[in-house]
């Protein structure tokens, strides 16, 4: 079913699709396409580009009681200054002909907006429009002219105080109007707003950087753990921490208004995030005390109707609110459905009604709770605790645990549960009992954690016959499941058993050295052998104590001892590979050579100073340098160049009497295979330095390897600086920086 409800997500919020659908819409009249506009505001109902897509083809044919119902439908949905703006303009040309009363109905639509979206860093051109209009409007008395400068007075330095795009531009403006009313007037107000101003100015900075990162053009499709949505997703919160630290220091009704604003522009986006929506409602519960939140949380849940998170939380701030009967409601409609119904409901349902109800309420509810076939052993768990902790009544406890015992008897976290609960009643008797009747009827391969549970048990609280005596069942009722895993072994260690008996929480019998090897040992046994099958020329299991020779899995952890710790590569440092990103030392000459540069840069020189080069280098290091395989890029692996070396032919004599000619271009330099050596991906030359390694090592060392040793042999005291030679050069490939020349 997960896989099925995927699948329909991934068909249902295609983006990709969607855009077609949208390109094909508007290419049709409005009464093929209105079907189109309404799947595609339907899917994304907080995308401002569709719904002005569908607006604007409406008013296109001039149907005003279509554009109304559209407008009423998601105005207050999307704050985006795009579909309001296309709102402004369709009550202009609505009001145009209507004299005064279509004016004032036009300067409420301009106030009615601007207290939506006139936060918005974009609303710059909208305040100047409005500012506009207002001036516009005709005065017929100086008491009319007097109440229209007093409208665009307050209008301008509203306007002021919010940082847009257009801040200056309003600024400036600003002072011309006041200047041509009264220039008295004008200096004080001017000085007063001068800060306010320069405020809004630093503050649209700060937020403009913010702004920047965020994709406006998203649309709202449920999460799929993508790097884009992820950065988008924490573009959005260092937003929202920036409003809440009032960084104009402005009053602090204002400034939730902008917070709430903010909040109401990221749900457009990440419509599909609880975790937004939470965070939205619990900050409306802190900043007001009125019923926002609730309304919060209903709007959640109409937006993600099977976010049982999201009904936890609305439930627990409903109860925190004591409401505790609007609660109930909450928890009721995750039960309603005996087929869907979780056990965590039954038992979130039950500790609310302990809370709220009393203890008879929620017992009568488990009564009933325990019948349902989706009621698992947890329940029982749950409600048999809190009867022994809460009430105090172990007996009633007890009575719960033997009765979900008839049903959950082959369930092992069950019999591990109760047998804690009886040790906390010390009844060690009821607890061997139990661990007898469980293992008597679990399979081996189930059994594992229950045998390991009364291992743990006598060695604890039991004498040292019966803690011998279970510890070898155990390895007698394990035996044939480990011996079907290849890993029988790993029971005869038994000196590792001692270590466990004798062992308390972090206190060990032995040395941290010590405790290490047996954890190795251990994991050795159960791993090492299958992997060496699966390896036949794998040699030397016994020294790769590390793991990183045999490629030990940490499938089972349960095999290590806590002390054991595995060391892994710190990936947060890892970057890809640029050759430009870092210049290592360049060697003189090495553009002729082709010699693999860490820095992955490499020199260029003349003839002469190549000469001058290869003179430091002994005749075997010459020879070695030139057979070198071209490589640009990554630094090849060692293996492979070994291989090379072996197969390739070093002509000891020639080496020295050619040491003051230029060197060879070994750009045809080949492989093993035959084929040139070129770099690729870190994976591929991992791959292929493995099976190059393999086939080197299962074929006879070349015959020129051989005349060599045989000449080296009959040259006495000569072969044998060359042999020296060479081996100072082969330091050259483990980091030594230090050349023998002769």
């Amino acid at each position: 079913m997960g896989d099925e409800s995927k699948k329909v997500t991934d068909t249902m919020y295609n983006v990709e699709a969607s855009e077609l659908l949208s390109n094909e819409a508007q290419n049709l009249p409005i009464s093929e396409a209105a079907s189109i506009y309404e799947k595609l505001v339907s899917t994304f109902p907080t995308s401002a580009k569709y719904w002005k897509q569908y607006v604007e083809a409406y008013m296109a044919v001039n149907n005003d009681e279509a554009v109304k119902q559209i407008f009423s439908r998601c105005l207050l949905s999307c704050l985006h200054i795009n579909i309001w703006r296309s709102y402004i303009n369709f009550i202009r040309k609505v009001n145009e002909k209507k004299g005064s009363e279509g004016l004032e109905e036009t300067r409420k639509a301009f106030d009615f907006m601007l207290n939506q979206v006139g936060f918005d860093i974009a609303s710059g051109p909208v305040w100047m429009e409005y500012i506009a209009f207002l001036k516009s409007m005709p005065a017929t008395s100086p008491q009319e002219e007097s109440q229209r400068m007093t409208s665009v007075r307050k209008v301008y330095q509203r306007a002021i105080l919010i940082p847009t795009n257009n801040l200056d531009q309003l600024w400036r403006d600003y002072e011309i109007f006041e200047n041509s009313v009264s220039r008295t007037l004008a200096k004080g107000l001017l000085s007063e707003y001068q800060p306010k101003f320069n405020s809004a100015k630093a503050v649209y900075r700060e937020r403009k950087k913010l702004l920047d990162d965020i994709d406006w053009s998203m649309l709202a499709v449920p999460p799929t753990g993508s790097s884009k949505e992820e950065v988008q997703c924490m573009a959005w919160k260092r937003l929202l921490a920036f409003e809440k630290g009032n960084p104009q220091r402005i009053d602090a009704a204002t400034a939730n208004r902008h917070i709430n604003f903010t909040y109401e522009q990221c749900l457009m986006y990440l419509y599909h995030y609880p975790e937004m929506w939470y965070d939205y409602a619990m900050w409306q519960s802190k900043s007001s005390p009125s019923d926002a939140s609730i309304k919060t949380f209903q709007r959640a849940l109409k937006a993600l109707p099977d976010s049982n998170i999201l009904k936890y939380a609305y439930a627990e701030l409903e109860e925190s609110r004591g409401s505790a009967l609007s609660a109930k409601k909450i928890y009721e409609s995750l039960l309603a459905d005996d087929k869907t119904a979780t056990s965590l409901a039954h038992i979130q349902f039950l500790r609310f009604l302990r809370r709220t109800e009393g203890n008879e309420s929620a017992r009568k509810y488990f009564v009933e709770a325990h019948k349902s076939p989706t009621c698992t052993y947890h329940v029982f768990v749950a409600f048999a605790m809190m009867a022994f902790c809460v009430d105090k009544d172990p007996k009633v406890a007890q009575s719960v645990f033997e009765t979900g015992l008839k049903r959950f008897m082959k369930e092992p976290a069950y019999i591990l549960e109760y047998a804690d609960f009886l040790c906390k009643l010390n009844d060690d008797r009821n607890v061997r009992a139990l661990f007898e009747r469980a293992l008597s009827l679990l399979p081996p391969e189930d059994s594992v954690e229950v045998w390991k549970r009364f291992v743990q048990f006598e060695r604890t609280y039991g004498d040292l016959s019966s803690m011998l005596k279970v510890e070898q069942r155990r390895k007698e009722a394990l035996s044939k499941a480990k011996i079907d895993e290849g890993s029988s072994s790993a029971l005869e260690n038994d000196l590792y058993d001692v270590v466990s008996r004798y062992s308390f929480l972090d206190l060990w019998p032995c040395s941290s050295k010590d405790l290490d090897h047996l954890s190795r040992q251990e994991w050795l046994a159960n791993v090492g052998d299958k992997r060496a099958a699966e390896k036949p020329g794998l040699s030397n299991v016994g020294g790769a104590l590390d793991g990183t020779s045999i490629g030990i899995s940490t499938t089972n952890p349960n095999q290590l001892l806590p002390s054991t710790r595995v060391v892994l590569p710190d990936i947060s440092r890892m970057v890809v590979y640029d050759p430009r990103q870092s210049k290592g030392p360049e060697f003189p000459g090495a553009s002729n050579f082709n010699i693999p540069n860490l820095g992955g840069v490499t020199g260029s020189t003349n003839s002469t100073e190549t000469d001058e080069c290869l003179k430091l280098c002994s005749p075997s290091l010459q020879a070695f340098i030139i057979n070198l395989p071209p490589v640009e890029g990554l630094v090849p692996d060692v293996d492979v160049v070994l291989s090379i070396l072996l197969q390739s032919s070093i002509p000891a004599s020639r080496a020295a009497s050619s040491s003051n000619q230029p060197a060879a271009n070994p750009a045809s330099s080949m492989n093993q295979n035959g084929a040139a050596y070129r770099p690729g991906k870190r994976k591929d030359l991992e791959k292929q330095g493995e099976d190059d390694v393999s086939r080197v090592q299962s074929r006879p060392l070349p015959k020129d390897v051989f005349r060599l040793r045989q000449m080296q042999k009959t040259r006495g005291t000569t072969s044998s600086t060359q042999t020296g030679s060479a081996a100072s050069g082969g330091s050259i490939l483990s980091g030594d920086q230090s050349v023998s020349s002769n």
